[in-house]
């Protein structure tokens, strides 16, 4: 059986711990192991800080988007934002990258995303946005049955 949530808040950093929580608890009815949800949760909150930090440059007026569906032990998580883009994908994706080292970002976002997940995909277009789309089959026999 699909479960399917949408949610949708202000780009405002203050809001990367509502949208880890709020994820976590709807994702907790598929009993995940604390591994995993310890996982799901980091995941959220990468995605989230991006968006928030890179798509918008910290500008509370843009809005951060997350569709997550629960299918068969099967989470899959799309974070969406409306923000500047990134400019070249690849690059980003390689580990200790970061266009903002004045705010000290490590540059490890999308390999912790990809170490985390069983699969990531980023879509991306200058001035219109970024979508991070993952996806985590769990483990717990329970959650399969679901």
């Amino acid at each position: 059986m699909q479960n399917v949530m949408d949610l949708k808040f202000s780009a405002q950093s203050q809001n990367e711990s509502f949208a880890r929580v709020t994820v976590g608890a709807f994702i907790a009815q598929l009993d995940p192991t604390m591994d995993e949800m310890t996982e799901i949760k980091t995941v959220v909150s990468e995605a989230v800080t991006n968006a928030i930090i890179h798509g918008y440059h910290n500008q509370p007026d843009g809005l951060v988007y997350i569709h997550c569906t629960l299918n068969n032990g099967t989470i899959e998580l799309t974070i969406r934002d409306e923000g500047m883009g990134i400019q070249d994908i690849e690059e980003a994706r390689q580990p200790l990258f970061t266009t903002k080292p004045e705010l000290e970002r490590s540059g490890m976002g999308f390999t912790i995303m990809e170490n985390f997940m069983d699969e990531l995909q980023v879509v991306s277009e200058p001035m219109i946005g970024t979508t991070v789309f993952v996806k985590k089959t769990l483990t717990n026999s329970k959650a399969m049955c679901n």
